[in-house]
């Protein structure tokens, strides 16, 4: 997975004095747990663009003033209601031999049949909780739509793979093809129901279906 580094200096107040004054001076405050002492430091709000305004998933280097660096992932974010402009993040530490576990964006790929005969595509799940050790953390999972057919449902067992575990139920959709109004049939499954129809008359009727057609015939 790839990696954002995050230049920061290490707080040594942590009173909402000094909070306040970092945030005036265009700093944000932040917090990293998960080792043997939580790390308080602060980052230019700028630093952080590119991690949160991102569909993308990223781990993170933290760089301190005093020569630290740390792994991590951000674990949660607080933005002000009015003007939206981070106030506060925390972070998790990374151990190579600790799992962690992480949202992970979802990538659509192929063309479905469904929505080129006029179905609607609907995204579910537009990122899923993944369950790794660092080293095998996915930038992405791709949910290939190719097959689905109008009424079709991609379930989170098609993007399990090597390395990672999914956090979900078997039965949770990540895609699925809803039917439109100027939706078409596809020959192909017009056929199949056609077919799956006359084995249903022949199985249920018997020898008395080629009687009726030659009744119908002499009127």
């Amino acid at each position: 997975m790839k990696s954002i580094t995050i230049n920061g200096s290490q707080r040594e107040s942590v009173g909402k004095k000094s909070t306040k004054a970092l945030r005036n001076a265009g700093q944000v405050p932040c917090v990293l747990y998960g080792g043997d002492q939580n790390v308080h430091f602060s980052a230019p709000e700028l630093a952080f663009s590119k991690l949160v305004y991102t569909p993308n998933a990223h781990t993170v280097v933290i760089a301190l003033d005093n020569g630290d660096t740390y792994d991590a992932v951000l674990q949660d974010i607080q933005f002000h209601p009015v003007t939206d402009r981070i106030l506060h993040i925390d972070f998790y530490r990374l151990f190579e031999d600790k799992e962690i576990a992480m949202d992970i964006p979802v990538h659509i790929i192929g063309t479905s049949r469904g929505v080129l005969n006029g179905g609607v595509l609907r995204r579910n799940r537009r990122k899923l909780r993944v369950k790794a050790l660092p080293k095998n953390l996915p930038d992405f999972l791709e949910a290939d739509i190719t097959p689905l057919k109008i009424g079709g449902k991609l379930y989170v067992t098609a993007l399990e793979g090597e390395g990672y575990k999914l956090l979900h139920t078997d039965n949770t959709v990540v895609v699925q093809i809803k039917t439109a109004r100027t939706a078409i049939v596809d020959d192909e499954d017009e056929d199949e129901d056609e077919l799956e129809e006359g084995a249903e008359t022949t199985a249920t009727d018997g020898g008395d279906a080629p009687a009726a057609e030659g009744s119908e015939t002499q009127e």
